[in-house]
Protein backbone atom coordinates (compact mmCIF):
# COMPACT_ATOMS: atom_id res chain seq x y z
CA UNK A 1 0.00 0.00 0.00
CA UNK A 2 2.78 2.73 0.96
CA UNK A 3 4.51 4.28 -2.02
CA UNK A 4 6.29 6.96 -0.16
CA UNK A 5 9.75 6.61 1.40
CA UNK A 6 12.58 8.99 2.85
CA UNK A 7 16.18 7.63 2.92
CA UNK A 8 18.44 8.09 5.87
CA UNK A 9 22.54 8.73 5.32
CA UNK A 10 23.29 4.99 5.45
CA UNK A 11 20.84 4.38 2.73
CA UNK A 12 18.15 2.67 5.43
CA UNK A 13 15.17 3.81 3.54
CA UNK A 14 12.17 4.12 5.43
CA UNK A 15 8.09 4.71 4.46
CA UNK A 16 7.06 8.28 4.85
CA UNK A 17 4.43 7.15 7.51
CA UNK A 18 5.01 5.73 10.64
CA UNK A 19 3.39 5.70 14.22
CA UNK A 20 3.47 8.18 16.83
CA UNK A 21 2.89 6.84 20.90
CA UNK A 22 2.52 9.71 22.95
CA UNK A 23 -0.37 8.75 25.56
CA UNK A 24 -0.45 5.80 24.77
CA UNK A 25 -0.06 3.27 27.58
CA UNK A 26 -1.84 5.88 29.87
CA UNK A 27 -5.46 3.87 30.24
CA UNK A 28 -5.37 0.46 30.74
CA UNK A 29 -9.11 0.30 29.37
CA UNK A 30 -7.39 1.09 25.86
CA UNK A 31 -4.25 -1.13 26.21
CA UNK A 32 -5.46 -3.98 24.04
CA UNK A 33 -6.85 -1.66 21.19
CA UNK A 34 -3.25 0.17 21.11
CA UNK A 35 -1.28 -2.89 21.05
CA UNK A 36 -3.49 -4.44 18.13
CA UNK A 37 -3.71 -0.86 16.24
CA UNK A 38 0.63 -0.88 16.57
CA UNK A 39 0.43 -4.40 14.95
CA UNK A 40 -1.84 -3.33 12.48
CA UNK A 41 0.34 -0.61 11.26
CA UNK A 42 3.29 -3.17 11.04
CA UNK A 43 1.20 -5.28 8.95
CA UNK A 44 0.33 -2.74 6.21
CA UNK A 45 4.13 -1.52 6.61
CA UNK A 46 4.00 1.45 9.16
CA UNK A 47 7.08 0.18 10.69
CA UNK A 48 8.61 2.97 12.07
CA UNK A 49 7.44 3.35 15.88
CA UNK A 50 7.89 6.28 17.59
CA UNK A 51 8.63 6.60 21.61
CA UNK A 52 10.10 8.27 24.74
CA UNK A 53 10.84 7.45 28.27
CA UNK A 54 8.90 10.99 29.18
CA UNK A 55 6.19 9.24 27.40
CA UNK A 56 3.82 8.24 30.49
CA UNK A 57 7.27 7.71 32.19
CA UNK A 58 8.05 4.61 30.13
CA UNK A 59 4.31 3.34 29.88
CA UNK A 60 4.41 4.23 26.43
CA UNK A 61 7.54 1.97 25.82
CA UNK A 62 6.45 -1.02 28.40
CA UNK A 63 3.16 -1.07 25.62
CA UNK A 64 5.22 -0.63 22.56
CA UNK A 65 7.61 -3.26 23.64
CA UNK A 66 4.30 -5.85 24.71
CA UNK A 67 3.34 -4.94 20.73
CA UNK A 68 6.49 -5.95 19.01
CA UNK A 69 6.97 -8.90 20.84
CA UNK A 70 7.78 -11.72 18.01
CA UNK A 71 8.38 -8.60 15.26
CA UNK A 72 11.40 -7.23 16.38
CA UNK A 73 12.72 -7.67 12.88
CA UNK A 74 9.26 -5.73 11.36
CA UNK A 75 9.77 -2.55 13.45
CA UNK A 76 12.04 0.18 13.39
CA UNK A 77 12.01 1.08 16.75
CA UNK A 78 12.83 4.95 17.94
CA UNK A 79 12.74 6.24 21.70
CA UNK A 80 13.51 9.26 22.96
CA UNK A 81 15.74 10.26 26.15
CA UNK A 82 15.02 13.33 28.61
CA UNK A 83 17.78 16.18 28.23
CA UNK A 84 18.60 16.15 32.06
CA UNK A 85 19.74 12.16 31.26
CA UNK A 86 21.58 12.95 28.04
CA UNK A 87 25.41 12.60 29.13
CA UNK A 88 27.68 10.91 30.95
CA UNK A 89 26.26 7.47 32.86
CA UNK A 90 23.04 9.12 32.98
CA UNK A 91 22.49 8.48 29.07
CA UNK A 92 23.91 5.00 29.35
CA UNK A 93 21.44 4.20 31.74
CA UNK A 94 18.51 6.02 30.15
CA UNK A 95 19.05 3.80 27.32
CA UNK A 96 19.33 0.72 29.33
CA UNK A 97 16.45 0.91 30.77
CA UNK A 98 14.54 2.12 27.65
CA UNK A 99 15.29 -0.99 26.11
CA UNK A 100 14.15 -3.09 29.31
CA UNK A 101 11.03 -1.51 29.10
CA UNK A 102 10.77 -2.40 25.33
CA UNK A 103 12.39 -6.01 25.63
CA UNK A 104 14.81 -5.18 22.97
CA UNK A 105 18.69 -5.47 22.61
CA UNK A 106 18.92 -2.39 20.55
CA UNK A 107 17.30 0.49 19.33
CA UNK A 108 17.57 1.43 15.82
CA UNK A 109 16.82 5.20 16.25
CA UNK A 110 17.94 7.28 19.31
CA UNK A 111 16.92 10.84 19.51
CA UNK A 112 17.92 13.89 22.30
CA UNK A 113 14.32 14.63 23.41
CA UNK A 114 15.08 18.39 23.40
CA UNK A 115 18.29 20.28 24.25
CA UNK A 116 18.45 21.04 27.99
CA UNK A 117 21.85 22.40 30.39
CA UNK A 118 23.84 19.20 28.92
CA UNK A 119 26.64 20.43 26.68
CA UNK A 120 25.80 18.73 23.13
CA UNK A 121 29.26 17.80 22.98
CA UNK A 122 28.59 15.80 25.87
CA UNK A 123 25.43 13.88 24.20
CA UNK A 124 27.12 13.19 20.63
CA UNK A 125 30.05 11.31 22.78
CA UNK A 126 27.29 9.65 24.94
CA UNK A 127 25.20 8.65 21.80
CA UNK A 128 28.34 7.48 19.73
CA UNK A 129 29.32 5.06 22.71
CA UNK A 130 26.09 3.63 22.51
CA UNK A 131 26.51 3.03 18.76
CA UNK A 132 30.27 1.33 19.58
CA UNK A 133 27.93 -1.06 22.32
CA UNK A 134 25.68 -2.15 19.47
CA UNK A 135 22.75 -0.46 22.11
CA UNK A 136 21.83 1.90 19.39
CA UNK A 137 22.08 1.54 16.06
CA UNK A 138 21.95 5.47 15.06
CA UNK A 139 21.21 8.75 16.97
CA UNK A 140 19.23 11.81 16.21
CA UNK A 141 17.29 14.90 17.61
CA UNK A 142 14.19 16.64 18.55
CA UNK A 143 13.23 20.10 18.56
CA UNK A 144 16.12 21.44 17.03
CA UNK A 145 16.32 24.59 15.45
CA UNK A 146 18.76 25.86 12.72
CA UNK A 147 21.19 27.71 15.72
CA UNK A 148 21.38 24.17 17.54
CA UNK A 149 21.91 21.85 14.01
CA UNK A 150 24.81 23.85 13.05
CA UNK A 151 26.27 24.01 16.24
CA UNK A 152 25.70 19.89 16.46
CA UNK A 153 27.32 18.64 12.78
CA UNK A 154 30.03 21.20 13.65
CA UNK A 155 31.16 18.86 16.89
CA UNK A 156 33.13 15.76 16.47
CA UNK A 157 30.65 13.25 15.09
CA UNK A 158 28.16 15.65 15.35
CA UNK A 159 26.95 15.22 11.36
CA UNK A 160 26.62 11.52 12.32
CA UNK A 161 22.89 12.93 13.05
CA UNK A 162 20.39 11.01 11.58
CA UNK A 163 17.15 13.12 11.79
CA UNK A 164 15.81 15.92 13.41
CA UNK A 165 12.16 15.45 14.82
CA UNK A 166 9.71 18.91 15.13
CA UNK A 167 6.52 19.68 15.16
CA UNK A 168 5.25 20.18 11.56
CA UNK A 169 2.26 20.55 9.99
CA UNK A 170 -0.77 22.48 8.08
CA UNK A 171 -0.58 24.88 10.70
CA UNK A 172 2.46 25.27 11.75
CA UNK A 173 4.86 25.41 8.71
CA UNK A 174 7.91 27.75 10.19
CA UNK A 175 10.38 25.20 9.91
CA UNK A 176 9.74 25.65 6.28
CA UNK A 177 11.69 29.46 5.94
CA UNK A 178 14.94 27.29 7.02
CA UNK A 179 15.09 24.45 9.29
CA UNK A 180 13.34 22.33 6.20
CA UNK A 181 15.86 23.23 3.44
CA UNK A 182 18.57 23.18 5.76
CA UNK A 183 18.22 19.43 6.63
CA UNK A 184 17.56 18.32 3.23
CA UNK A 185 20.89 20.09 2.23
CA UNK A 186 22.12 18.06 4.89
CA UNK A 187 20.73 14.70 4.36
CA UNK A 188 18.76 14.50 7.70
CA UNK A 189 15.29 14.04 7.28
CA UNK A 190 12.35 15.75 9.43
CA UNK A 191 10.32 13.07 11.59
CA UNK A 192 7.38 15.53 12.09
CA UNK A 193 5.51 14.97 15.21
CA UNK A 194 1.24 15.94 15.71
CA UNK A 195 1.14 15.80 11.71
CA UNK A 196 -2.38 16.41 12.24
CA UNK A 197 -1.56 18.70 14.77
CA UNK A 198 -2.61 18.63 18.46
CA UNK A 199 -5.82 17.59 19.64
CA UNK A 200 -8.42 20.12 20.04
CA UNK A 201 -9.55 23.61 18.46
CA UNK A 202 -6.29 23.95 15.85
CA UNK A 203 -6.87 20.15 14.63
CA UNK A 204 -10.83 21.00 14.41
CA UNK A 205 -9.98 24.00 12.34
CA UNK A 206 -7.65 22.35 9.96
CA UNK A 207 -9.66 19.70 9.12
CA UNK A 208 -13.29 21.78 9.02
CA UNK A 209 -11.57 24.33 6.82
CA UNK A 210 -13.54 24.57 3.03
CA UNK A 211 -10.33 23.94 1.66
CA UNK A 212 -9.16 21.08 3.37
CA UNK A 213 -12.78 19.74 3.00
CA UNK A 214 -12.94 20.36 -0.64
CA UNK A 215 -9.36 18.56 -1.45
CA UNK A 216 -10.47 15.56 -0.01
CA UNK A 217 -13.57 15.49 -1.93
CA UNK A 218 -11.53 15.72 -5.29
CA UNK A 219 -9.06 12.85 -4.47
CA UNK A 220 -11.84 10.75 -2.43
CA UNK A 221 -10.13 10.60 0.76
CA UNK A 222 -10.54 11.92 4.41
CA UNK A 223 -9.51 15.67 5.28
CA UNK A 224 -6.87 14.01 7.90
CA UNK A 225 -5.40 11.90 5.21
CA UNK A 226 -5.19 15.29 2.58
CA UNK A 227 -3.31 16.52 5.74
CA UNK A 228 -0.47 13.58 5.92
CA UNK A 229 -0.29 13.63 2.31
CA UNK A 230 0.48 17.14 2.54
CA UNK A 231 2.69 16.74 5.52
CA UNK A 232 4.96 13.95 3.73
CA UNK A 233 4.93 15.86 -0.10
CA UNK A 234 8.76 16.83 -0.07
CA UNK A 235 10.07 13.90 0.69
CA UNK A 236 12.39 14.73 3.54
CA UNK A 237 9.73 14.42 6.15
CA UNK A 238 8.10 11.16 7.73
CA UNK A 239 5.71 12.03 9.66
CA UNK A 240 4.39 9.87 12.61
CA UNK A 241 0.80 10.49 13.71
CA UNK A 242 -0.56 8.51 16.47
CA UNK A 243 -3.48 6.19 15.74
CA UNK A 244 -4.88 4.49 19.25
CA UNK A 245 -7.54 1.98 16.74
CA UNK A 246 -7.10 -0.03 13.67
CA UNK A 247 -9.52 1.33 11.97
CA UNK A 248 -7.60 4.78 12.06
CA UNK A 249 -4.01 3.40 11.22
CA UNK A 250 -5.88 1.68 8.69
CA UNK A 251 -6.59 5.40 7.13
CA UNK A 252 -3.42 6.62 8.08
CA UNK A 253 -1.57 4.11 5.87
CA UNK A 254 -3.45 4.49 3.29
CA UNK A 255 -2.72 8.70 2.94
CA UNK A 256 0.76 7.34 2.12
CA UNK A 257 -0.52 6.83 -1.46
CA UNK A 258 -2.81 9.78 -1.81
CA UNK A 259 -1.18 12.01 -4.85
CA UNK A 260 -1.95 15.81 -4.30
CA UNK A 261 -1.62 17.70 -7.28
CA UNK A 262 0.71 20.91 -7.39
CA UNK A 263 -2.63 23.40 -7.85
CA UNK A 264 -3.86 21.61 -4.92
CA UNK A 265 -1.24 22.02 -2.80
CA UNK A 266 -0.84 25.63 -3.72
CA UNK A 267 -4.65 26.07 -2.56
CA UNK A 268 -3.84 24.64 0.83
CA UNK A 269 -0.93 27.35 1.00
CA UNK A 270 -2.95 29.79 0.48
CA UNK A 271 -5.34 28.78 3.16
CA UNK A 272 -2.61 28.15 5.61
CA UNK A 273 0.32 30.22 4.13
CA UNK A 274 4.04 29.59 5.16
CA UNK A 275 5.44 32.52 7.13
CA UNK A 276 7.84 34.81 4.98
CA UNK A 277 10.09 35.52 7.97
CA UNK A 278 12.11 33.53 10.88
CA UNK A 279 9.78 32.33 13.65
CA UNK A 280 10.34 30.47 16.84
CA UNK A 281 10.57 26.70 16.37
CA UNK A 282 7.28 25.30 17.66
CA UNK A 283 7.31 22.86 20.55
CA UNK A 284 4.38 20.98 22.07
Amino acid sequence: MLNRNITLKDGTVLPAIGQGTWNMGDDASRRQDEIEALQRGLDLGLSVIDTAEMYGEGRSESLVGEAIQGRRDDTFLVSKVYPHNAGGERLIHSCEQSLKRLGTDYLDLYLLHWRGQIPLHETVEGMERLVRDGKIRRWGVSNLDVDDMNALINLPDGSHCAVNQVLYHLGSRGIEYDLLSWQAEHQIPVMAYSPLAQAGSLRRELMNHPVVQQVADEVHAQPFQVMLAWCIRSGHVLAIPKASSVAHVEDNAAAAALELNDEQVQRLSEAFPAPDHKVPLDII
